[in-house]
């Protein structure tokens, strides 16, 4: 699970977004976006590379570039007619540069550079499951407070937001969703059953939703990371565990981790966000990044193409309605500063060092137009000396842990954020992979609150019920007399915190 979260955010300069959102903008605003099916025996072979090819929204172009890549070796896996993205695999080595020269096609490339097998995310160092003992002592703790959950004690986190206090005013609406984008969610566990909805859960890899029952839950235990996500953002108050910051909002689960590396390739990601806006979600998490780049660069056509075919589907869900908040990343690294080395990619070969400009190479999705980017603080209220930052990059921050320099007053001691995992277990987690769902809940409880809220208009009302604590004066963590990082930016927008650290107990008010 390299790749969840561990990654980072770039900023992307205005004139990028602009033109994004401008090549983008003959995308239909409420048509549905579902891919038309293909016969059975197109895609049968196992090609030697997946690929996004991107055209126009129209079924005459869209019918000429299909011909096209099957002239030049290629197999249509699925097309999404509405947003003119079509996912190809071929075993022709040229077909991306053949088929860029097609007539009609706008970008066009692979999507990994590791053929295909069969068929990353940001959360910081291995889990610690609780033990009976653990949970023992934590119930003891939890019980002396009227009404907690009974690992409550320890989610400090809750506290930290105002979430504990929020759920006694409104702990949100059933007809609002979140749906976590991730490695799956085991919806049997017994917080996240009373909240779980099937209905608009699927299984994503390989570009095509697979909405039999159960396709959405973790392909073994290990595949924790999606039911920890999901817990912290709707873990129900029901007696049992742990609660979440929405308690009473719906959480689904759509799986877009390839089974046999984990990776979250582009097409399934693609495929994500056309789900969650057809099928009615309010709020997406995405703990991770798109690999297999860290970075996708515009001057490369392989990764130019992957910006464009996620930047099409995530925007066709916000025109659906739909917000969407991301991870900052765990690099410790300033998003908004001239050059970064990424040593990471791509990540399904052999990576190569390269330095890359954050206004010209973008974090997918984090970077795209419209998503919230949500750096992670510990028990302090300080950026964790992991979370990634940038001043213009960061939107909010949210608790995300900190074992190793803000550790709470609470019976395990513990700086990370309890929560749900497959099999009925809780264990610990820290990293921006655990901010972003914080946020994501807190967003949860302002859309109960304002039903009709577009997602510009919710993502403007996290940003102001948001509490920043400014720059601290001070940030040398370890105490070497060096800054491990520096905040620029006011108290009210910085490099830190964005806007500020969320506040659950503001949102319901």
């Amino acid at each position: 699970m390299a790749h969840l979260r561990s990654r980072r955010r770039l900023a992307l300069a205005v004139p990028v977004v602009l033109s994004l959102t401008a090549s983008l903008g003959f995308l239909p605003a409420a048509a549905s976006a579902a891919p038309r099916a293909v016969p059975a025996e197109q895609a049968a072979d196992a090609p030697a590379l997946a690929y996004v090819v991107n055209t126009k929204a129209d079924h005459r172009t869209i019918a000429s570039v299909e011909r096209a890549i099957a002239a030049a070796g290629g197999k249509v896996v699925v097309t999404y007619d509405r947003i003119g993205v079509i996912v190809v695999h071929s075993a022709n080595p040229d077909f991306g540069e053949e088929i860029r020269r097609a007539r009609g096609v706008q970008s066009a490339g692979a999507t990994r550079t590791a053929p295909l097998t069969r068929a990353g995310t940001t959360d910081e160092g291995a889990a610690d499951f609780v033990t009976a003992a653990e949970a023992a002592r934590t119930e003891a703790a939890s019980a002396r407070t009227p009404g907690s959950e009974p690992l409550e004690a320890d989610q400090w986190d809750l506290r930290a937001i105002g979430a504990d206090k929020a759920a006694k005013i409104d702990d949100g609406s059933r007809r609002v969703t979140v749906a976590v984008i991730d490695t799956g969610v085991d919806d049997t566990h017994p917080d996240l059953a009373p909240n779980f909805s099937a209905s608009q859960s699927a299984n994503c890899v390989g570009g095509k939703a697979d909405t039999a029952e159960g396709a959405w839950r973790p392909y073994t235990a290990d595949d924790y990371h999606g039911t920890h996500v999901a817990g912290e953002i709707a873990a129900a108050r029901n007696g049992v565990g742990v609660a979440g910051v929405a308690p009473g909002v719906k959480v689904a689960g759509i799986k877009v981790s390839d089974p046999d590396n984990g990776l979250f390739y582009p097409e399934n990601v693609v495929c994500a966000f056309v789900f969650a806006a057809d099928h009615g979600v309010e709020i997406t998490n995405n703990s991770y990044y798109v690999d297999p780049w860290l970075y996708n660069c515009m001057d490369d056509p392989d990764q130019k193409a992957i910006v464009d075919a996620v930047n099409r589907a995530q925007l066709y869900a916000q025109r659906k309605g739909t917000l969407h908040l991301a991870s900052a990343g765990n690099s410790n690294h300033d998003l908004a500063s001239d050059a970064i080395v990424d040593d990471s990619s791509p990540n399904d070969t052999t990576p190569v060092t390269r330095t890359i400009d954050p206004s010209e190479c973008f974090d997918v999705p984090t970077q795209l137009p419209g998503i919230v980017t949500v750096s992670a603080t510990g028990v302090q209220n300080l950026k964790s000396y992991y979370s990634t930052y940038g001043r213009g990059v960061v939107d909010v921050a949210a608790p995300g842990g900190d074992r190793r320099y803000q550790l709470p007053d609470t019976p395990s001691k513990d700086g990370r954020i309890l929560s749900t995992m497959p099999n009925g277990e809780y264990a610990w987690l820290q990293g921006t992979s655990m901010a972003s769902p914080h946020a994501a809940g807190v967003a949860a409880l302002l859309k109960s609150k304002h039903p009709w809220a577009s997602p510009a208009q919710l993502q403007a009302l996290l940003k102001a019920q948001a509490n920043n604590p400014g720059c601290p004066e001070s940030y040398d963590q370890d105490g070497d007399g060096a800054q491990d990082a520096t905040c620029e930016g006011g108290r009210r927008v910085n490099g830190f915190y964005g806007f500020g650290i969320v506040d659950a107990l503001r949102a319901v008010k």
